[in-house]
C-alpha cells in the first residue's frame, strides 16, 4: 500500500506540466465570446455588427459609425458592459480560489467559501440591509462594505481557532474551524433577519448572488483586490503542485509548507471576500471550473490556474446571461443558475476524486 502511495506522489511530481499556447488561445476566445454574447443579449436587443462597431469606435485612431442611438449606446457602456466585466472579475475570482483551496487542503470538494467568507460576508450584508444602511449599489455603499468586513472577520476567527487547536494535521483543523465559524455567523445572521422580516426578500437575493451595478463603481471597487490576489496565487502555482505529494515531502523538496499554504488561503479568502461584498454569495463556480478543467487539460497548477482565470470569468458571464434570459425581462439571481448546473459535478467529483 505505503509503495503505491510512494508510486503516485512521484507520477504528481513527474507528470507534465506545460500550459500549451492554444489552450490559452482557447480559453481567452470562449471569453471574449462570452463577453460579445453579453453584451448583445438582453430585453434590448443589439445587433452583434453594431456592437463590434462601437466597441471598435472607442479604440484610439479609430472611427466607426456603430449606428446605435445615444440610448443604445448608453445600454453597452453604462449597463451591459461593466456587469460583464464585473461578471469576468467574480468569476475569475471565485473559480481561482477554488482551484487554490483545492490544492492547499488537497481536497477536490473545497470551495472559496471553506473558511467562512459565506457566512461573514452574509452575515455583514444582513447588518447593513436591516439597518437600512444601504441597497448594494455603489462604490461607498454600505452592503458591500459590511460585507467585505464580515467575511475578513470570519476568515480571521477560523484562522485564530484554528492555529490554537494546537492538532497535529493542521488542514484538518483549519477545516473544522470554519464550519464552526461558518455556523456562528450563519445563526447570527438568521436571528437578525428574523427581527426584521421586511427586508428578507433583500437579503435573500443577496444570499443567492446577482451582478447588479450602478455602472462602473463595483469594478473599479473590487478590481484591485482580485488583480493583487489572482497575481499572488499565479505565483504559487508551481508550490501548489508540490504540495500535492504531501506536507513531509514538499518540505524535504525545501518549501515552507505552513508559509505557502497561509499566503495562498490569504489570497484566496481576500479575493473571495472582495467578490462576495459586490456579487452575493454566488455558488459551486469554484468547483465546477477548476474541476472541468482537471478532467480535460491535467491536474498540475501551472495549468490549472491561468486555464482558470479565464474560463472562471467566462463561466460566470454565461451564468448570468442565463439568469437575465430564461423569465426575460425578469431576472432570477445568478446563485441558482450555478448551482443548478453545481449539483451534478458533486457527483462527478466523488466518482473522480481518487485521481487528484
Amino acid at each position: 500500500m505505503r509503495a503505491s502511495r510512494n508510486k503516485d506522489k512521484e507520477e504528481k511530481l513527474e507528470a507534465p506540466a506545460k500550459l500549451k499556447a492554444w489552450w490559452l488561445v482557447l480559453a481567452a476566445t470562449t471569453a471574449v465570446v462570452a463577453v460579445g454574447l453579453g453584451l448583445t443579449l438582453g430585453p434590448a436587443s443589439l445587433g452583434v455588427r453594431e456592437v463590434l462597431l462601437e466597441v471598435l469606435d472607442r479604440l484610439p485612431f479609430v472611427d466607426y459609425d456603430s449606428g446605435l442611438s445615444e440610448r443604445e449606446q448608453a445600454i453597452v457602456w453604462e449597463i451591459r458592459l461593466p456587469r460583464v466585466v464585473l461578471g469576468l472579475l467574480v468569476g475569475s475570482m471565485l473559480a481561482t480560489a477554488g482551484a487554490s483551496y483545492q490544492g492547499v487542503f488537497r481536497n477536490p470538494l473545497a470551495d472559496p467559501y471553506l473558511l467562512g467568507v459565506a457566512a461573514g460576508a452574509g452575515f455583514g450584508a444582513t447588518v447593513a440591509i436591516v439597518s437600512d444602511l444601504g441597497d448594494g449599489i455603489g462604490t461607498f455603499d454600505a452592503v458591500p462594505m459590511l460585507a467585505f468586513g464580515g467575511a475578513l472577520v470570519a476568515v480571521s476567527l477560523t484562522y485564530l481557532v484554528g492555529f490554537s487547536a494546537r492538532r497535529s494535521d493542521p488542514v484538518t483543523s483549519l477545516v473544522l474551524a470554519g464550519v464552526a465559524v461558518a455556523s456562528f455567523f450563519t445563526a447570527i445572521q438568521t436571528f437578525v433577519q428574523q427581527r426584521d422580516s421586511e427586508t428578507i426578500r433583500q437579503v435573500y437575493f443577496f444570499v443567492l448572488g446577482q451582478l447588479r451595478t450602478a455602472g462602473w463603481d463595483e469594478v473599479i471597487l473590487v478590481s484591485p483586490y482580485v488583480g493583487g490576489c489572482l497575481f499572488i496565487l499565479l505565483l504559487l502555482r508551481r508550490r501548489l503542485d508540490v504540495l500535492a505529494v504531501g506536507d513531509e515531502e514538499a518540505g524535504s523538496l525545501g518549501i515552507d509548507v505552513r508559509l505557502v499554504r497561509l499566503v495562498s488561503v490569504l489570497a484566496a479568502s481576500l479575493g473571495t471576500a472582495a467578490v462576495v461584498a459586490v456579487s452575493g454569495l454566488i455558488g459551486f463556480v469554484g468547483i465546477i471550473v477548476p474541476h472541468t478543467i482537471r478532467l480535460i487539460f491535467g491536474f498540475s497548477y501551472r495549468i490549472i490556474l491561468p486555464l482558470t482565470i479565464l474560463f472562471g470569468g467566462a463561466f460566470l458571464v454565461g451564468a448570468d446571461l442565463v439568469a437575465r434570459l430564461v423569465l426575460e425581462p425578469a431576472e432570477i439571481p445568478i446563485g441558482v443558475v450555478t448551482a443548478f448546473m453545481g449539483a451534478p459535478f458533486f457527483v462527478l467529483v466523488l466518482r473522480t476524486s481518487r485521481k487528484l
